[in-house]
């Protein structure tokens, strides 16, 4: 007799209708929000993959294959197939930022900050999805391979703080560090970006352009782009070694000044890949070991960050499961 309307409720609010029966552990969740920050990274690197490989343009079309194949054919051989291969992750990472959502939205009490942060996954998910399919239709204009590449930062990002949220409360953040730190972590982060934006510059005029075939540039001189791109880590090598002094001499919390350590060690790497595979002509593989270390030393440029504040858990107000307001959502 009460099927009926509980079938109705679950289609409706399918969220709310597995909260109602599944309560995560903290440890589930902070897992959840792990393996969304893990596939976010990865799909990066399988991307890179992709232009490394020259399968840019594999599968013909966009969201087909080709115009008469939803998936990959024998006729598109390897590159066809590593292409498809990565539309094929998009499918896990979607999964991974679901199990993200649910759990938080699972959660007792329920985290409804975690919750719009796994939604904000999903979008940026989405709108990569479609910027990546404007690429294909637009050849791999290296523009919007570069656009491609910065919306996936954005969206490591939202995962990484995702992940740091999982260990936090919902409280108002309140400074571990005296301001002068804070405002040496922004400039940090500030220049880290436009690192990155040089990098996808650097990308964008140089050889791997992604398909065999001849593909446009942009027209900006590759060895110059370079130079500048070795200028901004330089400069981001010089603000992180004097974040771990100040961080010493202001006597930061031993987890903050472990964070700026292990930023300096992702950026003497990374530093090393780079000048390695400028001096022997970019080979594919030191290209896909720099995109890789692009993405860890964001993520390690974010946790230092993310470090110099706090939300203490035990005195999180956070709204109760049954609470009438929230019912509905």
């Amino acid at each position: 007799m009460h099927k009926a309307p509980r079938t109705i409720r679950a289609v409706l609010t399918p969220l709310a209708f597995i909260a109602n029966r599944w309560t995560p552990s903290p440890r589930t969740v902070r897992r959840a929000a792990l393996a969304a920050l893990v596939m976010s990274v990865l799909i990066v690197v399988t991307g890179g993959a992709v232009r490394l490989t020259g399968s840019g343009l594999g599968c013909d079309t966009w969201p087909k294959c080709t115009d008469d194949s939803l998936i990959v054919t024998q006729a598109q051989g390897f590159h066809g197939a590593i292409e498809f291969g990565n539309r094929m992750l998009t499918y896990v990472l979607c999964a991974a930022v679901g199990w993200c959502i649910v759990a938080a939205r699972s959660a007792k009490p329920w985290r409804r900050t975690l919750t719009r942060l796994g939604w904000l996954q999903f979008l940026i998910v989405m709108g990569n999805a479609v910027l990546g399919g404007i690429t294909v239709l637009t050849g791999l204009n290296p523009y919007s391979v570069a656009g491609h590449f910065l919306l996936a930062t954005s969206l490591i990002t939202v995962t990484t703080v995702t992940w740091q949220r999982t260990r936090e409360g919902d409280t108002a953040a309140r400074p571990r560090v005296p301001a002068p730190v804070r405002g040496l972590s922004r400039a940090l982060l500030a220049t880290a970006l436009v690192l990155i934006a040089a990098g996808t510059v650097v990308t964008g005029s140089g050889p791997h352009a992604g398909d065999s075939s001849e593909i446009k540039r942009m027209p900006f001189d590759w060895a110059t782009t370079a130079h500048v791109h070795a200028i901004s880590a330089w400069v981001v090598c010089a603000l992180a070694v004097a974040m771990w002094l100040v961080l010493r001499v202001a006597d930061a919390p031993a987890d903050t000044r472990a964070r700026a350590r292990d930023l300096l060690i992702v950026l003497l790497a990374q530093g090393a890949v780079g000048y390695v595979q400028y001096f022997t002509h970019v080979p594919e593989m030191l290209v896909a070991a720099h995109m890789l270390g692009s993405c860890l030393v964001w993520i390690a440029v974010l946790r230092v960050a993310l470090s110099l504040r706090e939300r203490p858990a035990a005195e999180a107000q956070i709204p109760s499961q049954g609470d009438p307001q929230l019912a509905s959502v």
